[in-house]
């Protein structure tokens, strides 16, 4: 048993994961033979999923920092997947070395990185626990010793709703946290389509079904939907290259391989 709280016999590399296989999209290391060759036939199916993953994390970077510049110092990343620098800490705590930040995510793997690279940082903690039971993170020991629920929080979900199928009610989670958090809070979505890609997206599909979690790509109206209870600060629900870019403003060229949508929600 690790200081995490998991066996770990519990760690399942024999099927990919979808943190592991993000992790290999964006040029890590920590990954299994399954987890690449899995990655590779995406990529052969749909080169632009590599761009997708990168333009993602360089959305959560542009979110982080321009909620830090607003004031927020409270951040909870669900499903935070593999540590990658720079991580969502290091982000805030380079501009308010006061931020705090709890990551959660329910893959052992993950808890075990986390355990190596995260948690040696101030004002930093690691839950396991599962997003399709919101109120698991909710009373999770380290969300509650960190984040002070009676100001502004920022709950990140990037890049992780859409492995939440739609029998497992991921408007429900969203919605619970949405009423646990003060007004001022935040909600940092990104989330996958086939909005543009339609007619790639079949083989990526069938892939993560053979993984430990399935892909529901969905389009701009149900991502948008998970919004509800948020006012959207500009420039609303956009492919991420589009949420307040740095450097002049992205071409249709530059969106061309760009597969996510992303948006900021402020809890009036």
């Amino acid at each position: 048993m690790t200081e995490q709280g998991f066996l770990a016999g519990g760690i399942d590399t024999s099927r990919p994961h979808p943190a592991r296989m993000y992790d290999y999209y964006l040029g890590g290391r920590d990954n299994y033979l399954v987890d690449r060759e899995a990655a590779e036939q995406i990529i052969k199916a749909s080169p632009a999923v590599v761009d997708s993953a990168l333009a993602n994390r360089e959305f959560l970077r542009r979110t982080v920092g321009h909620l830090v510049a607003a004031g927020v110092r409270q951040f909870i990343d669900i499903g935070t997947g593999i540590p990658t620098s720079p991580n969502t800490h290091e982000i805030a705590q380079s501009a308010a070395p006061d931020a705090r930040v709890v990551y959660v995510d329910n893959d052992p793997i993950v808890a075990a990185h986390a355990g190596a690279r995260l948690l040696r940082a101030s004002n930093t903690a690691f839950g396991l626990a599962d997003m399709r039971n919101p109120r698991s993170i909710l009373e999770h020991p380290a969300v509650n010793g960190l984040i002070d629920f009676t100001r502004p929080v920022a709950v990140m979900l990037v890049s992780v709703l859409h492995f939440v199928g739609d029998d497992e009610d991921p408007a429900g989670t969203v919605a619970l946290l949405r009423d646990a958090l003060p007004s001022g809070s935040h909600l940092v979505l990104s989330h996958g389509t086939a909005d543009f890609h339609a007619h790639k997206v079949d083989e990526a599909v069938s892939v993560y079904r053979k993984s430990t979690a399935n892909l529901s790509l969905r389009p701009y109206d149900e991502v948008l939907a998970f919004f509800d209870g948020f006012d959207l600060l500009e420039p609303g629900l956009v492919r991420v290259p589009l949420w307040h870019p740095q450097g002049p403003e992205p071409e249709p060229d530059d969106l061309r391989n760009i597969g996510i949508y992303g948006g900021v929600g402020r809890k009036p």
